[in-house]
């Protein structure tokens, strides 16, 4: 009973503060000050550059000046003394005379002048100035296959500066470089140690502090290449080669001597070549065909191949019946102003490998041929990579494969398109085929490709595999779609993504796609960067 009276007293008492609470607004409270400021909040660094920062946060009540401590190389610790202190009467301050490529720790107080016991507790930041540029673009005389040659400038550098380092693509040094004091008087020092054709960060270092960073790639393996000037005859520097030999050529354009009325001929191949540009930034042009003989392989690579003023057969052509050739690699290549094709199998033979990686093939209009055709021949592996491939075989077949299968026993093709660019290709003439393929038991992988303004079906040829699809898209190009059994496109892509707008942006170059297709994995992926 006593408790339950207990209770009783506590609510009335509770009721009659609820009350007079309500019945009695208290004065509105239009400030309120503690014992001791509020640490500054909102702490930011910006603008910051090689030597200066800009320190700032939002104002404290109550507080007259702000005290800002600097720490050099260090990251938020506070230990030892400060590089710099200094006062503010405002909520930002410029900080100057700093170090680049340096971590520095800022902190910052709300002070009251007259009464030391307010001072808040510390707010802190942490930044890093900016490096500093004064590393040479790489000249093209600069660049080796296994070194680069670094240049800076002597009056902006003066003698602080110790090392030259080489970073990999993945972050790792691959070479480190003291500098002696004839190297920083000089103003260049050889970095060494390096891969060919290999992309890599060269930094010019004070200690571990950066003075400099520039990006340089190595030219091709110079080791036992012969190298090749325009004006050199180069069909008499093959001759003379060993098989197995490598070309090694420098930038410019590099005509094929020609014959029958001809301004650039063929180059023989009969026995195994390798050709490669030499500077990345300087791609030498081919002016010419290549006709392959005896069972040759041929590898191209940082080229570009040219068929302005040719005889206007293919680019390459198989001409040695009865023989088994080596692989024909094309790598990182432009292949141009053909008239029939791009190559072409015509003799009884066998082919490894054709393989065309990283390439733009474009302005082949096919007079005469089919773009990539093969009539007797027997290519086991045929490969289209991350390439591009427009404006080609307006009235002609893609891919063209006959059948020759009965002369080639347990001959199986296997073909793959992945990750290709296709545009404005069998475009003038309705229903030529992208796989124009009859070779009996062919496999075929047709992935990631984008595929816009053609007329062309995929087949109309019973003997065509079904090819394997996936992650391909096609805008303006409805024969694909539709499947019509009777002479028409026989199977479309059951995997396709079908766009209702171009996939391009009107950004140059032309192909590059717009930011609502840039991830989705379609096409060449040189345009999605």
């Amino acid at each position: 009973m006593k408790t339950f009276n207990h209770i009783a007293i506590c609510i009335m008492a509770l009721g009659a503060f609820v009350v007079t609470s309500c019945s009695d607004a208290p004065d509105e409270i239009t400030s309120y000050q503690l014992n001791r400021n509020f640490s500054p909040v909102d702490f930011q660094a910006k603008g910051v550059s090689t030597t200066s920062a800009r320190l700032q946060w939002t104002p404290v009540d109550h507080a007259d000046k702000y005290l800002i401590e600097v720490f050099a190389d260090d990251s938020l610790t506070f230990a030892g003394s400060p590089t710099k202190t200094l006062e503010a009467e405002t909520n930002s301050i410029e900080v100057t005379g700093l170090l680049y490529d340096t971590d520095y720790s800022a902190r910052v107080q709300a002070i009251t002048s007259s009464d030391a016991s307010r001072n808040s507790k510390f707010s802190e930041v942490y930044f890093r100035t900016s490096a500093q540029q004064f590393l040479k673009t790489f000249k093209e005389e600069n660049i080796a296959d296994r070194s680069v040659t670094a240049t800076w400038n002597v009056d902006e550098v003066g003698s602080d500066i110790t090392t030259l380092r080489a970073i990999d693509a993945n972050g790792a040094v691959v070479s480190n470089k003291q500098l002696t004091a004839e190297e920083i008087e000089a103003g260049k020092a050889v970095i060494d140690g390096l891969t060919p054709e290999t992309v890599y960060t060269i930094k010019l270092l004070n200690g571990e502090k950066e003075r400099g960073s520039r990006s340089v790639t190595t030219i091709a393996d110079l080791n036992g290449a012969i190298v090749v000037h325009p004006g050199d005859d180069i069909k008499a520097i093959f001759a003379e080669a060993a098989d197995g030999a490598t070309l090694a050529l420098y930038g410019g354009t590099h005509v094929i001597s020609g014959g029958d009325d001809t301004a650039a001929g063929a180059l023989v191949v009969n026995k195994n070549l390798t050709i490669k540009g030499i500077y990345p930034t300087n791609i030498p042009v081919i002016n010419g065909r290549f006709q392959i003989e005896d069972g040759a392989s041929l590898s191209l690579s940082q080229l570009v191949l040219d068929g302005t003023g040719t005889s206007g057969d293919q680019t390459f052509n198989f001409k040695t019946a009865d023989a088994t050739y080596g692989a024909l690699d094309v790598q990182n290549c432009e292949i141009k102003n053909y008239t029939k094709g791009v190559y072409y199998g015509n003799v009884t033979a066998t082919i490894e490998s054709i393989t065309f990686n990283n390439c733009l093939i474009h302005d082949v209009i096919c007079e005469g041929g089919d773009l990539f055709d093969c009539r007797k021949s027997y290519i086991k592996v045929l490969t289209f990579s991350n390439s591009t491939i427009y404006h080609c075989a307006t009235t002609r077949d893609f891919i063209r494969y006959d059948d020759a299968s009965g002369s080639f026993a347990d001959a199986a093709p296997v073909i793959t398109v992945d990750h290709c660019t296709i545009d404005d290709c069998c475009n003038e003439t309705a229903n030529k085929r992208l796989l124009y393929v009859r070779f009996v038991g062919n496999s075929i992988t047709w992935t990631n490709n984008l595929v816009t303004n053609t007329k062309a079906i995929f087949s109309n040829q019973s003997k065509t595999a079904v090819p394997t699809f996936g992650n391909s898209a096609y805008f303006a190009a409805d024969n694909l779609k539709n499947v019509v059994e009777k002479d028409g496109n026989l199977f479309t892509d059951d995997k396709a993504t079908w766009l209702n707008a171009s996939p391009y942006s009107a950004a140059s170059p032309v192909f590059t796609y717009n930011e609502d297709n840039a991830k989705k994995g379609w096409g060449d992926p040189r345009w999605a960067k």
